[in-house]
């Protein structure tokens, strides 16, 4: 049976064509042929309680390429405001449109066998590597439409690798710059972290389109093996004409840990799905997300975390600031399967809303198929607590810094996780603007 969906100006002959002219490896054009075939009969995803069917996935520019830049100095203030340009060494990547603008490794974790750089230098020069993992484990090709879609135009993104035992002491930071409002962005973040070893990643996706229409569809791979640890840290900050779909997926052998910290700052309509599998003994996850709305975007989140293996912990935190007419769903899933016995679930979504026409739905849900477990939720939607109000004006503060102080720290569980300090500063100056 066919699916009506919206129709794409793509075919097999330019997916092709687009993986050939960047000589990618017969296996990736493969893929990208067999998905684009399969994306014509799947459905679209079905976000609880959020209907995309009208939300634009069609329209919008494929390729767009980006100047190149020499020194850091040479990038605006908005860009540079995410970095400490006048650091020595940077394990950095900024892609610039569809285009890697700057790169750069220290010679010390090249030395270890790391490897971080664009996704086409990956293909190339690590094809192997990346096809062992490439939508093998976490996302898969044939989930839905926009799966599918992705896997044949994926466009941009990074590879990170850490071999065994290496632990990397610095962020290593992605800067994904939509700088052509009509470039649509099909990145894939594959991070790969070996046993015993240790990374933080953090990334930004940063644009202006308020008016023109564009999608981002991205996906992100994070394979934790045995005894590895992974700090995910993301600032997502598209402008009010991206439609965004994004799925964020881990996986946890034994004893290894998973920490995400997301600050979804999107203005348009957004799908954002944060995922995590613990297969392994002993696995560990914590899963931060934090959000404001405005204007009348619709957004819908789900953060979810099943237990396989015994002895895993698992923990989801959500909170949303919604304000004027803009609605969000926040779905919060913890399931523990038969047989991951004394393990933990626990999940917590917050909502506050800032006006009248504002909504905020928060639904926690756990699956528990085995006895010899934990598990624990809480969810709330609600105004601003008047209690905490009074007690600020009542030493002084006039209201509109009372509520301003109240919305930060009820937001500062998820933005002080931000491993990078310039990050965490620049997503303070984000909630600034879009709450006041």
């Amino acid at each position: 049976m066919t699916v009506e969906t919206q129709q794409l100006p793509f075919d097999k002959q330019y997916v092709s064509q687009f993986s050939e002219k960047r000589n990618e490896p017969k296996w990736m054009t493969d893929l990208r042929v067999n998905a684009l075939e399969q994306a014509d009969t799947l459905p679209m995803p079905k976000p609880d309680k959020t209907k995309i069917d009208k939300w634009n996935f069609s329209r919008f520019k494929h390729e767009a390429q980006g100047q190149t830049i020499s020194s850091l100095e040479e990038l605006p203030q908005k860009i540079q405001s995410f970095l400490d340009v006048e650091k020595k060494e940077q394990n950095l990547v900024i892609q610039r449109n569809h285009t890697v603008a700057y790169s750069s490794l220290s010679q010390d974790l090249k030395d270890k066998g790391v490897v971080f750089t664009d996704i086409f230098t990956a293909l190339s020069e690590h094809s192997e590597l990346v096809q062992k993992y490439y939508m093998t484990d976490g996302v898969m090709v044939d989930e839905n439409r926009l799966t599918a879609l992705h896997a044949a135009l994926m466009n941009g993104g990074v590879f990170v690798y850490v071999p065994k035992n290496v632990v990397i002491e610095e962020p290593i930071q992605s800067i994904f710059w939509q700088e052509d409002d009509e470039a649509a962005l099909y990145n894939h973040i594959l991070v790969v972290a070996e046993e015993g070893s240790s990374l933080t990643y953090v990334e930004n996706y940063i644009s202006d389109n308020e008016a023109q229409e564009t999608v981002a569809n991205i996906v992100t791979e994070v394979i934790a093996k045995g005894n590895s640890k992974v700090s995910f840290g993301a600032v997502d900050n598209f402008a009010k004409g991206t439609t965004t779909y994004v799925n964020r997926r881990g996986v946890a052998e034994r004893d290894a840990q998973i920490q995400w910290a997301l600050g979804q700052m999107n203005d348009g309509n957004t799908v954002s799905e944060n995922v995590t599998y613990l297969m392994g003994d002993g696995a560990h996850a914590n899963a931060k997300t934090v959000t404001v709305g405005r204007g009348e975007q619709k957004q819908n989140f789900t953060a979810k975390i099943v237990h396989y293996g015994k002895d895993t912990d698992g923990y989801i935190l959500q909170h949303g600031v919604m304000k004027e007419s803009a609605s969000s769903i926040f779905n919060g899933i913890g399931k523990i399967e038969n047989g991951a016995s004394k393990s933990n679930a626990e999940q917590e979504s917050r909502v506050l809303m800032l006006s009248d026409k504002a909504r905020g739905d928060a639904n926690p849900i756990l699956l528990i198929e085995e006895d010899d477990v934990t598990a624990g939720h809480a969810a709330s939607v609600g105004r601003v607590d008047p209690v905490q109000l009074y007690y600020l004006m009542s030493r002084g503060i006039p209201q509109h810094e009372a509520e301003r102080l109240v919305i930060h720290g009820f937001l500062a569980p998820v933005v002080n996780q931000l491993p990078i300090e310039a990050v965490k500063n620049q997503l303070r100056d984000v909630i600034e603007r879009k709450v006041y």
